[in-house]
């Protein structure tokens, strides 16, 4: 389907990408409390460790080379001996959480994101991860899942997080042409990711992810083609096609490129309409936002049942109403609060060892989050929120839905009394579309940019 340029035009503004209500920006910090926060991690675990298991997402920053498109919160370094203080450190965070809970906690879902987790030595990885499941039961339906960097993750790698029950790797590719390799400092083989990829599948790993990204610098449609050429070799279960966000002021390793160097918007919007026509046409499945996946993969099941979830993790096929985040940076969610750890390696290390969590900001929602999430949710989700105006009348929801005519009158969004369905054109403008509803960001709109663009 083709988008009227004056829409891409139109729609091509700074948002969130939604994997939570409020966005961080717009947390009120200043109403937050460790003790509260407390409250809600065990009030949220008595609701549904029983029911749904919880989830884990464990950061592990390090990485031996800086990748100069990376947003994520990392620390270069190729001293391995950061690898031991560091995972001694998580199992403490850990610790502090179990006595909060008041029973075994049952694990739903692993998740480990960095950095590079695979910087660190597979016996390494087997400590900290035995060191959770000691503690925990594990749920039947249970998912394990890593990112890994091909040019550092072995056989061993493999083999020892498997025998722990993973069964998920997702891989950082983002772009196979040598010029978009040098220039963003991620240098990886078509044949190395080859082997990686036939390693996992012969293991026995039932799903493998590719990250891709468009909007890189000196990334052109032929090279798309070509990289997504590469792919169809592999055909990995899902594909994660996202935007690449530039935002130097905060992430000065950008800075060894321009914006000169970066395909303007309409080019932008072609590189995504382009890998999105090829990944159809190889047989995938586009969901919700940035994700494609096979027929066969769990992602695709959980759209077509209707139980597609999305976190700080991004989209699952499984629920969990309470998430715990344990390393530097990393975010939890009670559903009732979210909680920030210090970005800091030495600060969140000086902090656990003292016994202290190592939260420093967070958020309690107040009714009005809590409604405007869900719908929020939803959307991202399904495509589609209803709800109840006797029970949600509040006015924040409202002017939401006041704001959301726009979408139905450019045919992104169908609207009446009780429901909002997005429309298969509004599909490529999912963020657009939930920031209508996001109540604190309309009541105080930003001053200077805080979000990558949408096209």
């Amino acid at each position: 389907m083709k988008i009227p340029q004056h829409l891409i035009d139109k729609y091509n503004v700074a948002a969130p990408r939604y994997t939570s209500y409020p966005t961080v920006p717009y947390w009120n910090t200043d109403n937050f409390d460790k003790e509260e926060w407390r409250k809600s991690v065990s009030l949220s675990f008595k609701e549904s460790n029983d029911r749904d298991g919880i989830s884990l997402y464990i950061h592990l920053p390090f990485c031996e080379s800086l990748c100069t498109y990376c947003g994520c919160n990392t620390r270069i370094t190729k001293n391995h001996r950061v690898e031991e203080p560091y995972i001694k450190a998580v199992l403490m965070e850990w610790a502090m959480y179990l006595n909060t809970f008041e029973s075994k906690p049952v694990i739903r879902e692993i998740h480990l994101g960095g950095g590079t987790p695979t910087f660190f030595k597979p016996e390494h990885l087997a400590i900290l991860i035995n060191g959770i499941l000691n503690s925990s039961t594990i749920h039947p339906r249970a998912e394990f899942s890593f990112e890994a960097h091909p040019a550092n993750t072995t056989v061993d790698h493999l083999q020892v997080l498997y025998n722990l029950g993973f069964r998920r790797i997702s891989l950082g590719i983002q772009d196979f042409d040598p010029r978009v390799q040098f220039i963003i400092n991620r240098i990886q083989s078509f044949e190395l990711v080859k082997l990686v990829t036939q390693q996992a599948r012969r293991i026995g790993y039932t799903s493998v992810n590719f990250d891709l990204i468009y909007g890189l610098p000196l990334q052109t449609i032929n090279g798309l083609k070509d990289t997504i050429a590469q792919v169809a070799k592999l055909m990995p279960d899902r594909i994660a096609f996202y935007s690449y966000a530039h935002v130097p002021w905060i992430k000065p390793g950008q800075r060894r490129f321009t914006e000169n160097d970066l395909p303007d918007a309409n080019d932008k919007r072609a590189l995504y309409e382009c890998g999105r026509e090829l990944f159809t046409a190889l047989g995938y499945h586009e969901i919700g936002m940035d994700h494609f996946a096979l027929p066969t993969d769990s992602l695709y099941l959980a759209e077509q049942n209707g139980t597609l979830h999305r976190n700080f993790m991004g989209y699952t096929h499984q629920y969990t109403q309470l998430m715990i985040g344990l390393g530097v940076s990393s975010i939890s969610d009670s559903w009732y609060a979210f909680a920030q750890n210090v970005k800091k390696v030495e600060e969140y290390l000086q902090l656990v060892n003292a016994g202290q969590l190592p939260v420093f900001k967070g958020h309690m929602l107040t009714a009005d989050d809590l409604s405007i999430r869900r719908h929020i949710l939803n959307i991202m989700c399904n495509g589609k929120t209803c709800w109840n105006l006797h029970t949600e009348a509040s006015e924040a929801f409202l002017e939401g839905l006041d704001r959301m005519r726009q979408f139905e009158r450019d045919g992104l969004v169908e609207l009446n009394s009780w429901c909002i369905t997005v429309t298969p054109m509004g599909k490529r403008f999912l963020r657009n579309i939930c920031m209508a509803l996001d109540a604190r960001l309309w009541a105080d709109k930003p001053t200077t940019q805080l979000f990558s663009m949408t096209g």
